[in-house]
């Protein structure tokens, strides 16, 4: 059995999951690799989860929303340890610009060929809320999170990018997509909701570039009795959003039951003003759900704008309205765009489809 070392900013940290790891993770390993994982979390130690997955973690400090970064000196030594001890076959790096990617550079100096993973490139395609943050991202993407991307053997991207931007970093012919897709079959789309009662459900981080502010001013507009608004996922104590919204929107917190509330969800929400590709989105689209997303990074990849989804700019809460205005009106159409998505997800993101890209990807390398 060969050995994939996956390098992560984090694992399953309860404030920041890092849900494309975890589940590439579950992926390589049905397709017959043991997986090895270092990344950074609360606490320091090594975990031993099954006979095919171990987890290191280092210790990091944390700087919170809009940063949401954390910072792991010794890192790359705990990298270069476990290269030693676990004598991986394949190195791969997930998500470029979190301090745990610096170690490409210091592989690549050793000789050690590493594969780079993202869905986004922050600085330059994905932008934090905030004049500070923005310029901070893109001054950090244009000098270090360049030289990892060219110290890197090859690049996989979640979701297509600029063909010119990539040109111009140097880094087209070593780059490719693949999707990091889902298993559908956990996911039932085929319920049928009652249609005197809808529920409309956003799941993710209260962040602010997740853009809940837009979907709650949104969707309490248009608020009835016949209408229940749900956020699902971890927040901050005493979080302004939740202060603000607790009469009218049912704030649940972190959640192990996803499929379950997406079979009891009408119409799916992600307001996001950057976005890579989106699990929740994958998963909400696998369950039948009639979504609205912001036209944001991969977020256009999944959804086709009026077929299996509606898509609307980033921070335009008039637009989000009149979509969901129109889905809490129009039951055909919730119908239609459920199961448009559901057809999409299982044509060109499901595991079985992308599991076999993956294995071409590692064979080769």
């Amino acid at each position: 059995m060969k050995t994939i070392l996956l390098i992560s900013p984090y694992w399953k940290e309860p404030h920041r999951w890092m849900v494309s790891s975890y589940k590439l993770a579950d992926l390589w390993q049905r397709l017959g690799y043991r997986v090895v994982v270092a990344c950074m979390g609360d606490m320091a130690g090594k975990e031993i989860v099954s006979p095919t997955l171990t987890v290191y973690r280092k210790k990091d400090f944390f700087l919170p929303d809009p940063w949401n970064y954390g910072i792991a000196p010794g890192f790359t030594g705990l990298v270069r340890k476990i290269i030693k001890e676990e004598k991986p076959d394949i190195v791969v790096c997930n998500k470029i610009l979190f301090w745990t990617s610096i170690s490409v550079v210091t592989l690549r100096l050793r000789g050690i060929r590493t594969t780079l993973l993202t869905d986004a490139l922050v600085g330059m395609t994905w932008w934090p809320r905030g004049s500070i943050p923005k310029i901070g991202a893109a001054l950090y993407a244009w000098t270090l999170g360049w030289l990892i991307m060219l110290c890197a053997d090859r690049m996989v991207f979640f979701h297509p990018q600029s063909e010119t931007l990539l040109r111009r970093l140097g880094v087209w012919r070593k780059s490719q997509v693949i999707p990091t897709g889902i298993d559908p079959q956990p996911f039932n789309h085929s319920t049928i909701h009652p249609s005197n009662h809808l529920t409309i459900t956003y799941i993710g981080r209260l962040e602010s570039v997740k853009g809940v502010d837009d979907f709650l001013a949104a969707a309490t507009s248009l608020k009835s009795p016949d209408v229940t608004i749900q956020v699902v996922g971890w927040f901050k104590e005493n979080h302004p959003l939740v202060q603000q919204y607790e009469q009218q929107v049912n704030f649940t917190g972190l959640r192990t039951d996803i499929p379950e509330i997406l079979n009891k969800t009408d119409i799916f929400v992600l307001p996001s003003y950057s976005e890579g590709l989106s699990n929740a989105l994958m998963e909400a689209m696998a369950s039948g759900c009639a979504c609205v997303a912001s036209n944001v990074g991969g977020n256009a990849y999944l959804i086709q704008n009026g077929i299996s989804g509606f898509l609307f700019p980033a921070g335009d809460r008039e637009a989000l309205a009149s979509h969901l205005r129109r889905l809490i009106e129009d039951a055909s159409k919730r119908k239609m765009m459920g199961d448009a998505a559901r057809k999409r997800i299982d044509e060109m993101f499901s595991w079985e489809v992308v599991g076999q890209t993956y294995r071409k990807l590692f064979e080769a390398l």
